[in-house]
């Protein structure tokens, strides 16, 4: 007996990640110097840009997204998701995201579903402005099965010392800015499958439902956004006292998190139009319209806090970047009882 008869060939592993060596190189910065396939990645920090500044890691995966990618065999764009969902929790700092690292595992190696799923991660490192600096193809048989895989990614950013954005200037009478979502980003998806997969009641290939103008299985693998170049734009110019990144929790719970205990945020839900896949899932699935907005970013996918000047200058220059954005609510003081959210004129915005 040998390793390659227990289902593991690590010889397809390595060429795997030979074949995308040139394409992984594509999101290097300078500042990477080290080459992909040792047991390291090294980024080098030394020159005058990183001084007085303070690492900002995350890490986290897209969940039960890749069941629907296995469904629907669509493998390309599932690693902008795993990009997207890490860089946006560290663009929230004000931290400027510098490399990462990814965790492919499966339980035996598809050298075309691995090639997509990683040339993804590429595309979102590149988008994100940041390099993929190495990572981990594991082949497990018996752990999962063949042709299914899980991935998560772990990223580094930095931010200035004195620049670091935590929540703590949030006060009375600053603007909520709501800035777009493409969709359900990575979150909500064991929802969405039993609303519109596990029912049997849709095709998801062929069908339009109302107000969709692409077929459910295009709505649901659209990636998920990377704020990465506006917010970094913004900085340039502009004062930003807090920002969130809208996902699982969606924004009941993920805008509370930055806030100080003296504040409290009041989201008019009137005020952006709800995209129409989660009006139907939320009358197909007959969810609350509150359980909603604690489930999905309902289209609202990144929040930025801010004093009232320059408010519409902020979105101007977000709308023309192709994010399209809009005052959400605003910041007013809490009282020892009321809660850190309050959601008003949800009542029929899920109407479709």
């Amino acid at each position: 007996m040998d390793y390659k008869s227990s289902g593991v060939d690590i010889k397809k592993a390595d060429v795997l990640i030979k074949g995308l060596k040139e394409k992984i190189q594509e999101s290097f910065k300078p500042e990477v110097i080290s080459e992909i396939g040792g047991f390291s990645g090294l980024f080098d920090i030394s020159s005058d840009n990183y001084r007085d500044s303070v690492l900002v890691s995350s890490t986290d995966g897209v969940g039960t997204k890749l069941k629907l990618a296995f469904l629907t065999n669509r493998h390309s764009t599932i690693g902008i998701d795993l990009v997207g969902m890490v860089v946006n929790d560290i663009i929230v700092t004000g931290a400027r995201p510098l490399f990462m690292l990814d965790y492919f595992a499966t339980g035996k190696i598809n050298q075309s579903i691995a090639s997509q799923v990683i040339s993804g991660i590429v595309d979102g490192c590149k988008e994100a402005l940041c390099s993929l600096i190495g990572g981990e193809t594991a082949e497990m048989p018996g752990f999962y099965n063949d042709d299914e895989y899980d991935l998560a990614g772990f990223g580094v950013g930095i931010a200035q010392k004195g620049k670091i954005i935590d929540g703590s200037n949030i006060a009375k009478k600053n603007l909520i800015i709501g800035i777009d979502s493409s969709g359900p980003h990575s979150n909500g998806y064991s929802l969405l499958r039993k609303i519109f997969i596990e029912s049997g009641k849709f095709d998801i290939y062929n069908t339009l439902l109302e107000g969709l103008d692409r077929p459910l299985a295009d709505v649901l693998m659209t990636p998920t956004k990377i704020y990465v170049k506006p917010i970094l734009n913004l900085l340039k110019t502009f004062n930003i006292n807090g920002m969130a990144h809208i996902t699982g929790g969606g924004i009941t719970e993920n805008i509370p998190r930055i806030l100080p205990e003296r504040c409290k945020a009041i989201i008019n839900a009137s005020s952006w139009n709800i995209p129409p896949i989660f009006k139907l899932a939320k009358n197909y699935g007959d969810i609350d319209e509150l359980e909603m907005f604690k489930t999905f970013n309902s289209g609202v996918g990144f929040v930025l806090i801010v004093p009232p000047d320059n408010v519409d200058d902020m979105i101007f220059m977000l709308n023309s970047l192709n994010f399209s954005s809009q005052i959400i609510g605003e910041i007013d003081e809490r009282k020892d009882k009321d809660e850190k959210i309050e959601i008003e004129n949800y009542k029929n915005v899920f109407k479709i």
